[in-house]
């Protein structure tokens, strides 16, 4: 694990205080006077997604309500294990979202932007032509994040659900190209009140260390067959998948203690979940936030690896744009759960677009 050092720029320790969860019924273009409007587009493996956002009325804390909202499938990364490039297939889907992106931006007239790309762009040969095409032909200008500036997103933007008595948590992001991994503990003691010795309101939390391992639904599921054949030849599958990213967690496991706290995001946990409360259609007012039973997301995924693809497209809430690639994050969560032994996990539906936004008003707000 990389252990997390300040920097001038606010890309090491950040505190994370407890906010009060986003409420979706706050969220819409509601009339918020003169307050800025901010947009955080997050450009990953396997996803484009966009919010556009103004600050809430909490002038105290980075609190905001959403505007406006986009998310696309383009699967930037696909062949990219094989080939350690961006395909022109891969590359024009992404232009097509982004230019959606750049539309909305322009509709609402947002001037403060963060455009961060990771995994995909990363490690791309034709990264920094393809990062060019984009700002030419959408405007917009991508930043390419470091690991740890992900990592230190992903734990920002989740920071609303972070558990305020919890003396440690792992809260990890499972990418499309690459999973971040965030350990936060509480900074400092707690201290008694010096009169009535009452104890002092809980202590915020920092980031301790993190961790980026070079596995993500994509890059995971393109190093096994689309389809293995057989149930049994799945579950096997399935296996050489997780052990594949058990290698790399050695160092998370010394970090964790006995009573630390999961926090975990991405489309693989928010599905897992919506699947175990038995959703018929996704709603993200009632998987946001909810606590799940660890043992209950490891055996829906086994029964989910022991499908064939088809049969998994059929499944509501799975469809065919997950259908290929949530075996694969079934595999890193188990990994992941297996190294916390926790017996549950805080489901979040946020994550980088909200840690952008949050990082832009805080910053703001410490120049006012």
């Amino acid at each position: 694990m990389q252990n997390v050092k300040p920097g001038a720029d606010g890309s090491g320790d950040i505190y994370v205080r407890p906010f009060a969860p986003q409420s979706s019924a706050t969220q819409g273009t509601a009339q918020t006077g003169g307050r800025h409007t901010y947009g955080a587009l997050d450009l990953g493996t396997n996803n484009c997604r966009l919010l556009i956002a103004r600050r809430s009325s909490d002038e105290l804390n980075a609190n905001f309500q959403v505007v406006d909202a986009f998310s696309r499938v383009v699967r930037l990364g696909e062949g990219l294990s094989q080939t350690g490039c961006l395909s022109e297939a891969a590359m024009d889907r992404t232009i097509a979202a982004l230019v959606v992106c750049a539309e909305k931006l322009a509709r609402r007239g947002v001037v403060q932007v963060r455009s961060v790309a990771t995994e995909a762009c990363r490690s791309a040969a034709n990264g920094p032509e393809f990062v060019r095409r984009v700002y030419e032909e959408t405007g917009l200008a991508l930043d390419v994040i470091t690991p740890a500036e992900e990592a230190r997103l992903a734990a920002l933007g989740c920071q609303t659900l972070i558990d305020a008595k919890s003396s440690r948590t792992l809260v990890f992001d499972i990418g499309g190209g690459s999973t971040e991994m965030v350990v936060i503990g509480r900074h400092g003691k707690k201290r008694r009140r010096r009169h009535s010795g009452e104890p002092m309101p809980a202590a915020p939390h920092v980031m301790r260390s993190w961790l980026s391992i070079p596995w993500g639904v994509v890059s995971l599921a393109e190093t096994e067959p689309h389809d293995a054949g057989s149930a049994s030849e799945r579950l096997a599958a399935y296996a050489r998948m997780k052990a594949r990213v058990t290698g790399h967690l050695g160092q998370l496991t010394r970090q964790l203690t006995p009573d630390v706290h999961l926090l975990g995001a991405s489309g693989t946990v928010t599905t897992l979940a919506s699947l175990n409360m038995g959703l018929v259609q996704y709603d993200r007012r009632r998987v946001d936030g909810t606590l799940a039973a660890t043992s209950d997301l490891i055996a829906l995924s086994h029964n989910l690896a022991a499908l064939s693809p088809g049969e998994r497209a059929e499944i509501p809430g799975v469809g065919p744009d997950r259908a290929d690639l949530v075996v694969a994050g079934c595999a890193i969560l188990e990994s992941l759960l297996d190294a916390s032994g926790a017996p549950s996990l805080r489901v979040a539906d946020r994550g980088i677009r909200e840690g952008i936004l949050r990082s832009m008003m805080q910053r703001e707000m410490a120049n006012a």
